[in-house]
């Protein structure tokens, strides 16, 4: 009886660091177009767009969805090399994304109306405020 408890612990300890040890793979990511079909549909039902207003703002979040993506690879490879970026190329690319920031309010701001735009600036300060919650807590779960 002790040997079938302790086969039964064991198969159950293995089998439990098998499952743990596997491998989890990559998400496939949805394409740009996808992504960015996505989004309008999601903003056209918290804003309620106007037809008009979703041909306006496609092209924004596909340019959007599209730089995000491109600095994701360029970090990845980053990474990849174990490469530091320097304080000059960490300033580039911070300056870019607020760059990027500031024109998409602002074209946001001209093909909104009032309402809507009050709206999407509260989406947004709750998504960075989400955001900066998640980096928080990143951060101190690594030191």
């Amino acid at each position: 009886m002790k040997n079938i408890a302790s086969i039964l612990v064991f198969i159950f300890v293995f089998t439990f660091t098998i499952q743990a040890q596997k491998k989890r793979g990559y998400k496939q990511q949805p394409t740009i177009n996808q992504q960015t079909s996505l989004k309008v549909k999601q903003m056209t039902l918290v804003l309620d767009l106007s037809d008009r207003q979703q041909q306006q703002v496609t092209p924004l979040l596909r340019a959007a969805i599209a730089f995000r993506q491109a600095a994701m690879e360029k970090r990845k490879e980053a990474r990849k090399q174990k490469k530091r970026l320097s304080s000059d190329e960490i300033y580039a690319i911070k300056s870019q994304v607020l760059d990027n920031k500031i024109s998409m309010k602002r074209s946001m701001k001209g093909i909104l109306n009032e309402t809507q735009f009050k709206t999407f600036k509260k989406m947004y300060t709750q998504r960075m405020k989400k955001k900066k919650g998640k980096e928080h807590r990143q951060r101190s779960t690594k030191k």
